[in-house]
């Protein structure tokens, strides 16, 4: 593992450490998770990119030729009366 220094003003860093300690953790725990996260955002999501992809180009499902009008839509076994 390698070490990280970073300069931040010293308010902040007392104001991060009372926020950390009270969800029972610490700034350095909190940085780890954070530039985890950050680092592996973008693979994240372009794995689900390429997944969804794949999955669409390997799917058999058509939309085939029925084809329907708003009003087909809305009228189709819909009423204003409530259902007793």
């Amino acid at each position: 593992m390698a070490n990280l220094t970073i300069t931040i003003d010293d308010d902040l860093l007392q104001l991060a450490r009372i926020r950390a300690l009270e969800q029972g953790t610490s700034v350095n725990a909190l940085l780890r998770e954070y530039l985890t996260a950050f680092a592996g955002a973008g693979d994240a999501q372009g794995r689900a990119l390429a997944d969804l992809l794949t999955l669409s180009s390997a799917s058999t499902a058509r939309r085939g030729s029925a084809t329907w009008t708003r009003d087909d839509l809305h009228d189709h076994g819909v009423t204003d009366e409530p259902s007793s």
